[in-house]
């Protein structure tokens, strides 16, 4: 179940990487992901939402039961 989130994550650096937050700006991606300015796209809101969900269903006692719907 740890590896459940691995292919969100892998999604979702990709969106960053292609953003001006991390391309003109040269910020981290951690500090593109928690923003919630115009300079990332929708779809990379999207999947930031997407992955922590996924995060959060790992500590989910019900969660862990069923299996992480993952990705």
């Amino acid at each position: 179940m740890s590896k459940s989130c691995k292919g969100l994550a892998m999604e979702l650096v990709k969106c960053l990487s292609e953003t001006d937050c991390v391309k003109v700006e040269k910020r981290s991606y951690r500090e593109c992901a928690g923003e919630k300015a115009p300079s990332i796209s929708s779809e990379c809101v999207g999947l930031r939402e997407t992955y922590f969900n996924c995060k959060r269903g790992q500590v989910d006692m019900r969660a862990r039961i069923r299996g992480n719907k993952g990705y």
